[in-house]
């Protein structure tokens, strides 16, 4: 294969350690008729052995030259690259109509907050999603409430799905190591959320603004949002910190205080 110099703007880190592709590829449990997406291909550690298992793969990239390495080796019947940002492709265009797509990716890591929040608004047509991310990041969305990893992110990622950490990736697996350490999550969307939001933009509002203040007691961080009566309402202590809160939570604060709540 022709050499292909990483480009620092897409952030790439080639991943070369085949065992932990093979545990990340085992975690799949692929069937034969799965429409599998893989993100950000590179010079194909994961897409290979994702060939070895299932007979079509969609790859979806931006880097011109790793897709013209793609397209030396690979057989368009056994994999369609779609050139693109994945920030901006329509992934629902790939799923067919008896059964919702599945995702995996080594993610960059300068957009991979931006992606997942992009692949959830997408996830009506998507099973379930695999990714290699900064461990900083994995920590968060898996984390638990009252923990130090209980954010924003924790909140709105678990608001639209179940999130499991799966297993840890030293910088050594990626060529070049990158300065932090990688773990490998999954992301199941909900079929419908547990807790409804009446207004979903509103939530993501109330929860920003709750961990502008995280240290102090929500009250002072909500009190231009949510009066001491409406947090009795909700059953929610006032005096516990945001991150003491649950989804459930944020869920029946904001659903109390949106626009057309009558009680705002």
């Amino acid at each position: 294969m022709t050499e292909h110099r990483t480009r620092k703007r897409f952030g790439q880190h080639f991943l070369h350690d085949r065992n932990l592709v093979d545990r990340m590829v085992r975690t799949l449990g692929l069937q034969q008729d799965d429409t599998l997406v893989e993100i950000g291909p590179g010079r194909g550690a994961l897409t290979y052995p994702l060939l070895e298992e299932i007979p079509h793969l969609h790859v979806v990239e931006l880097d011109r030259d790793l897709i013209a390495l793609l397209r030396q080796e690979n057989s368009p019947e056994r994999l369609t690259i779609h050139e693109s940002d994945a920030l901006r492709f329509d992934f629902r265009t790939l799923k067919p109509a008896d059964k919702p797509l599945r995702v995996i990716g080594n993610l960059p890591y300068n957009i991979s907050t931006p992606l997942i929040f992009h692949l959830l608004s997408q996830a009506d047509a998507i099973s379930d999603m695999t990714f290699m991310l900064q461990k900083e990041v994995v920590d968060r969305l898996t984390a638990s409430p009252g923990t130090r990893d209980w954010g924003r992110l924790s909140i709105m990622v678990q608001y639209h799905c179940q999130a499991d950490y799966l297993f840890f990736v030293p910088p050594g697996a990626f060529s070049p190591p990158p300065k932090v350490d990688s773990a490998v999550v999954r992301l199941i969307p909900h079929a419908s959320p547990p807790h409804p939001a009446n207004d979903e933009e509103h939530l993501r509002r109330l929860v920003a603004q709750a961990f502008t203040q995280r240290r102090k007691a929500i009250r002072n961080s909500l009190k231009s949002q949510v009066t001491l009566e409406q947090f009795e309402q909700a059953g929610i202590d006032a005096g516990l910190r945001p991150d003491q809160l649950t989804v459930a939570d944020y869920v029946t604060l904001a659903n109390l205080t949106c626009p057309g709540a009558g009680n705002a």
